[in-house]
């Protein structure tokens, strides 16, 4: 019941105006977002990478609805990797395709994508394309599989989704071409008819799927922050002999900093999703729709700020 309602507002536009003002003036949302501008995430990112951490930067927005907004969030992606490379930072990025125009023109979409990774390939940079509702999977599978003809697994990767029954399919699918996925679980409000309604049922799915990820020739972005998952994957790791160039841990900015740090010491790869801009109010209220702690969380604090 929580978790829906998290998401109903995440969808809601006016209501994520006003969580965008009371979160700026109360300052809580510094727990998942590291800033409003790149200058002000790069001291979080500087202190990761202090610590072995990789990172990804999420240039926060989607659902964009006119072209020119479209054609500036290329742009803004465009000069956030010239920024990575001038800063030397450890960094790749993570687009949303409906923030480059898929929602209303894939055309549109499908050229700004390529002026991203064209950036990309010029810089030698990582390219993530993000997994949003099941409205846009099937475009964003068959926009990926273009692209990584063209650029190749070492610029541009692709996120699935557990709770989705069709993401051991689509897994299937991408078996032998040796692309970069990332398996995470999903953070969507999804129909029965699409998604598994039980998280049990999404754990167990997430559990087989990381399987055949990793009895592949797929790199596998293990994004979980269950340390039973995660346990599980080292255990297969452990069994399947797998290079360290064949997999890493993911998480998300803000979440579970000392299981983090523990993986790094142990001597894994691990990478957190550093979100950040002024279009945060969605992300934000996914975050809170996870884990009922975070929630409670934000109650504690609210009247500190």
């Amino acid at each position: 019941m929580l978790r829906n309602l998290m998401l109903f507002l995440a969808s809601n536009a006016k209501l994520a105006a006003l969580i965008s003002q009371v979160g700026r003036r109360s300052g809580l949302t510094r727990r998942f977002i590291a800033g409003e501008s790149l200058a002000e995430a790069i001291p979080a990112i500087r202190e990761l990478e202090s610590l072995g951490l990789d990172t990804t930067l999420d240039l926060l927005g989607e659902g964009v609805t006119q072209e020119e907004e479209a054609v500036n969030a290329a742009r803004l992606y465009r000069r956030l990797l010239r920024r990575i490379e001038e800063t030397q930072l450890r960094s790749g990025i993570s687009i949303k395709l409906t923030q480059l125009g898929l929602g209303f023109d894939r055309e549109l979409c499908d050229r700004n994508l390529r002026l991203i990774l064209d950036e990309a390939e010029s810089l030698k940079k990582f390219v993530r394309i993000d997994m949003e509702s099941s409205a846009y999977t099937e475009a964003t599978l068959d926009l990926f599989r273009t692209q990584l003809e063209h650029y190749g697994p070492r610029r541009v990767g692709v996120v699935v989704q557990s709770y989705l029954y069709r993401t051991e399919s689509d897994v299937k699918s991408l078996i032998g071409t040796g692309c970069n996925i990332r398996l995470c679980k999903g953070a969507y409000m999804e129909p029965e008819e699409v998604a598994f309604p039980k998280k049990a049922d999404v754990d167990a799915n997430f559990t087989r799927l990381l399987d055949l990820m990793l009895d592949s020739d797929l790199y596998s972005a293990i994004a979980t922050h269950d340390e039973r998952m995660i346990a599980h994957a080292k255990k297969v790791i452990a069994s399947n002999g797998l290079p360290e160039n064949r997999y890493e841990f993911q998480m998300l900015f803000g979440v579970r900093r000392e299981l983090q740090v523990a993986l790094r010491q142990e001597g894994f790869r691990m990478r957190v999703y550093v979100p950040f801009g002024t279009q945060w109010a969605p992300y934000f209220m996914r975050r809170l729709a996870e884990r009922p702690a975070n929630v409670l969380f934000i109650l504690r604090n609210m009247f500190k700020a």
